[in-house]
């Protein structure tokens, strides 16, 4: 594919948009470029030519990075572990941990795991929150279901943890418990076979790793072994620092 043409007409196509000219820009700098216009842009009515050309080229980058296929994963039990990005797995369903507008990231090539999904997935994801959401802030532990666009994804299921600020509270782990429970429960309505969780409120949101990985595991634990036996539930890390967190906590 040839991405520096279909990129020079998105970016162009964005630019446009924020009535600016593209500055001039190498190759490399391309696909940072296009992905921080997309970071930007408030959820406005977009062109079927932009959609076209943008699922084309989020949908060869997917593929590019390789698909992980979720089923063949290594489980104990109907519980596997897994380190890598969250936006190569084919799961039915992934966990993105949002903030309360439930819009995305708008701040450019951020690191955060809710940026990577809709970068990945494309501006069909904040497009879709917008209109659930009409202008509302979602209360933590609730979860809304988008489709998963250019990801690998059936589903994108966004759920809001809770900020922790000095020691955890009774507040911040049922909050936190909630947006495990909600997850797992959406997924057996819908009757999926698959969800990968994202490390909740972990990150920006200062819940204690350790904490939330122990909270994380028991949940989905005790649900698996109350609610349903059939679903098979990822625990997505991306540190090292995380997986040696999980592996402890699973062990």
């Amino acid at each position: 594919m040839n991405y520096g043409t279909v990129l020079d007409k998105l970016i162009d196509i964005l630019s446009a948009e924020r009535g600016e000219k593209a500055p001039p820009l190498t190759d490399g700098q391309k696909p940072g470029y296009f992905r921080a216009l997309c970071n930007v842009r408030p959820p406005e009515p977009v062109s079927d030519d932009f959609l076209q050309l943008q699922d084309e080229y989020l949908s060869a980058r997917t593929r590019e990075r390789g698909v992980v296929d979720a089923g063949k994963l290594k489980y104990n039990g109907n519980i596997a572990l897994w380190r890598g990005d969250i936006t190569r797995l084919n799961a039915d369903a992934v966990v993105n941990a949002c903030n309360c507008a439930l819009l995305g990231c708008f701040i450019p090539l951020h690191g955060c795991i809710d940026n990577a999904i809709h970068s990945a997935a494309g501006v069909q994801v904040r497009l879709d929150c917008n209109g659930m959401m009409n202008g509302s802030l979602e209360p933590n532990g609730r979860v809304r279901v988008t489709k998963g666009y250019n990801l690998p994804c059936r589903y994108i299921f966004h759920t809001v943890g809770p900020q922790v600020d000095g020691k955890v509270t009774d507040t911040n782990r049922a909050d936190l418990k909630n947006c495990y429970l909600s997850c797992l429960n959406k997924a057996k309505e819908m009757g999926l076979g698959s969800i990968v969780f994202c490390c909740i409120s972990t990150g920006v949101y200062g819940y204690p790793k350790d904490e939330a990985c122990a909270l994380a595991v028991s949940t989905v634990k005790d649900w698996l072994k109350s609610c349903c036996n059939s679903l098979k539930v990822v625990f997505n890390v991306f540190t090292a620092e995380d997986e040696d967190i999980y592996e402890h906590e699973l062990a």
